[in-house]
């Protein structure tokens, strides 16, 4: 692998101390991989410490926080033919980015590997793993691993030809839960999508738990269901949710977060291709604990 046939994308805002660490991580990589970092308008001293620690690190500061679409600016800012994301707080195993590009080389309709996933300083497996590992989509004779329609953002490598295809991360999301989404997106334009466990990334999440991103997941579910799925599926979890908001606060304030999101979402509501409809039918009744 040529060692510019990788680079790496990362938003970011607030976080300058959780920063600086991943970034030491990635560039003490065996493959020196280009980095960009996209800053969702920071207001603590994350620009300043780029500027004085990393002055070999790319930076695009956006004057607004632009949620998920700043990674869609970073890919734009690379030329390299794969992109692997990290969070502020995630980085890659060494080996790992080459061993993408090969995987990547050698099958040319995969558009998004999804990485094994090691969490914190114990290196213990996400549980995502083994939900991913068993999806019931199983494998296609031209890509690699077993096929998956959801992935971790922090711990997946795209084809940059593939990603912009499918038009990256949508603006009607902003962050949260945005990966089913995309997911879909690659698989309706004919990309594969799979979970690759010999690729490794590594995930140290502050344990304390982010302000309104619970809320988020629950809206961002609900949104993709209405930009991509038939309607009757988008009403029946619109009820779901609105009888959850009855007793829970969470649901109550993504339910009213949807409804004021969902002009955006029927005005780029674009329903999959019924063998993509299939494929995330397969995984519903999966997830719900149900035989397929």
């Amino acid at each position: 692998m040529n060692r510019a046939s990788v680079g790496v994308v990362i938003a970011t805002r607030n976080r300058a101390p959780s920063l600086a660490r991943t970034l030491r991580h990635l560039l003490d990589l065996p493959e020196r991989p280009p980095v960009v970092v996209v800053d969702n308008a920071s207001d603590d001293d994350t620009r300043d410490m780029l500027t004085r620690d990393f002055p070999g690190v790319d930076v695009v500061a956006l004057s607004a926080n632009r949620g998920a679409l700043a990674r869609t600016v970073g890919v734009r800012a690379l030329n390299t033919p794969y992109v692997a994301f990290s969070d502020d707080d995630s980085w890659w195993a060494p080996g790992a980015l080459s061993r993408s590009a090969d995987v990547f080389d050698a099958h040319p309709r995969l558009g998004l590997l999804s990485a094994h996933t090691l969490v914190g300083p114990a290196a213990a497996s996400d549980p995502l793993n083994d939900v991913l590992a068993a999806s019931p989509l199983g494998r296609a004779t031209d890509l690699p691993g077993v096929q998956i329609l959801g992935f971790l953002a922090c711990a997946c490598v795209v084809r940059r030809s593939a990603y912009l295809d499918a038009g990256g991360f949508h603006p009607v999301l902003f962050f949260g839960g945005e990966e089913t989404l995309l997911a879909y997106d690659l698989a309706a334009r004919g990309w594969g999508v799979t979970h690759c466990p010999e690729v490794v990334a590594h995930h140290h999440p502050d344990p304390s738990p982010r302000t309104g991103r619970p809320v988020a997941v629950l809206r961002n579910a609900l949104l993709t269901a209405w930009l991509r799925r038939p309607l009757p599926y988008a009403l029946a979890r619109t009820r779901d949710l609105a009888a959850d908001a009855r007793r829970d606060p969470h649901a109550r304030r993504a339910l009213r977060e949807t409804l004021a999101r969902l002009p955006a979402a029927l005005g780029a509501r674009r329903p999959l291709p019924p063998h993509v409809e299939r494929a995330a039918r397969a995984l519903d009744t999966a997830s719900a604990g149900e035989t397929v």
